[in-house]
């Protein structure tokens, strides 16, 4: 029985999709479950299993077409059997079962079926192969055409090919076309900068507090929530906080309406190979500081993994990004529509400060809000810093919600 495979059903804000990727070819045997490729949107890259037991029977668009929600991009015959490979003509075949037996080459685990059995035919190193799949895997074809001599490794016994001499003045470059992703990253900035009336303000927060805190109680909660605690857990329970004080920061502009959030949905800034999302946690208002640890690093892991969904990344009333992570001192973060405003964490150093009139070290941070001026006014913005710092330097007021 023939099985369709479909592009899954995108959102409304999502048109098409990119196909990045074949993880299989036309005759390769599928198993229910096991992705088959790589779909790239403007906002994730997309995973597509085989819904059933077969064969690949047939692939209807090659890697980089453009196809649309629910279009029909493959055929399996559910049930069928992949052609067995053509037995060797040559009697030394006799002696194949030895072979088998013999120690399979390194990172052979790593393969696909497919390519299992064609490195251990054939004798490969695959870590010796360069892969030309997703993440740089090596797939079956890499390994055919490197049994082929097509990107084998030379014999121990023949002389290295000497090394290409670059042509003196040389200025070498390379194209490359922008990815879905990258395309849309940078025309929701473009957006941004040409629709909001963007605006910074800036404070320095005395992490002092928070630091002690850590240290004190940071075993406990470990061995009670199974997470560590955080600094990011910190910034986003007092945002969530600040928010429900000054609501106009939580709002977003809908043509000449301001629409006021009764929740608060923050948008965490992660950083990935194809570019930043901002999967967002959602009803943070409800969450304690180890729902806030688990979410960010449930997210985190499935950003490395490429499994986010759309819906991971839909909606947001208000973005934290850490720059600090990176070791940014200072910057001005730009505001992702419809939301109002953002807020930038930046690196923490020691810097002297005065207190009690005396001049100490204490570990500093400068935090940025960028806000759309249209609706947000400084005194606002100022406030909304002020209160986040103010529930920093006294994180006892935070636990208590004060």
């Amino acid at each position: 029985m023939s099985i369709e495979v479909k592009v899954p059903v995108l959102p409304e804000s999502v048109s098409d999709a990119l196909i990045a990727t074949w993880h299989k070819k036309a005759g390769d045997a599928v198993k229910r479950d096991e992705n088959l490729l790589d779909l790239e949107t403007d906002k994730v890259v997309l995973e597509v299993p085989s819904p059933v037991d077969g064969v690949l029977k047939e692939i209807k668009f090659e890697e980089g077409s453009t196809v649309t929600s629910s279009q029909v991009i493959a055929v399996i015959e559910e049930g069928a059997a992949a052609a067995a490979p053509a037995p060797a003509a040559a009697p030394a075949a006799a002696e194949a079962p030895k072979a088998e037996k013999s120690e399979a080459p390194k990172g052979v685990d790593e393969l696909s079926p497919a390519g299992r059995r064609v490195a251990v035919e054939d004798n490969i190193d695959p870590s010796k192969v360069a892969g030309t799949g997703r993440d740089g895997r090596v797939t079956k074809e890499d390994l055919v055409n490197a049994a082929k001599g097509g990107s084998a490794p030379a014999p121990a016994a023949a002389a290295p090919a000497p090394a290409a001499k670059p042509t003196p003045g040389s200025r070498p470059e390379e194209r490359v076309p922008m990815t879905r992703i990258r395309t849309r990253i940078a025309e929701r900035l473009m957006q941004s900068k040409n629709s909001i009336a963007m605006l910074t303000s800036f404070n320095e927060v005395n992490l002092a507090e928070v630091v002690k805190l850590r240290k004190s109680l940071g075993e406990q909660f470990e061995k009670a929530n199974g997470v560590k605690l955080g600094f990011m857990s910190f910034f986003v329970k007092a945002a969530t906080e600040a928010l429900k004080r000054y609501p106009v920061i939580n709002a977003s502009v809908d043509g000449s309406d301001i629409i006021y959030h009764g929740y608060q949905d923050i948008s965490i800034a992660v950083s990935t190979e194809k570019g930043l999302v901002t999967p967002v946690l959602r009803d943070v208002q409800d969450m304690s500081f180890a729902d806030v640890e688990k979410g960010i690093i449930g997210y985190a892991k499935k950003a490395r993994d490429g499994k986010l969904g759309l819906d991971d990344l839909q909606g947001g009333t208000f973005t934290i990004t850490n720059g600090g992570t990176f070791g940014s001192l200072l910057s001005t973060p730009i505001v992702n529509p419809p939301q109002s405003a953002i807020l930038g964490m930046h690196t923490i150093k020691e810097r002297p400060i005065v207190e009690n009139g005396q001049v100490i070290a204490a570990p500093m941070m400068y935090i940025a809000l960028s806000y759309d001026h249209r609706i947000i006014d400084g005194k606002d913005a100022v406030l909304f810093l002020v209160d986040i710092k103010n529930q920093l330097e006294n994180p006892q007021r935070m636990l208590l919600g004060l």
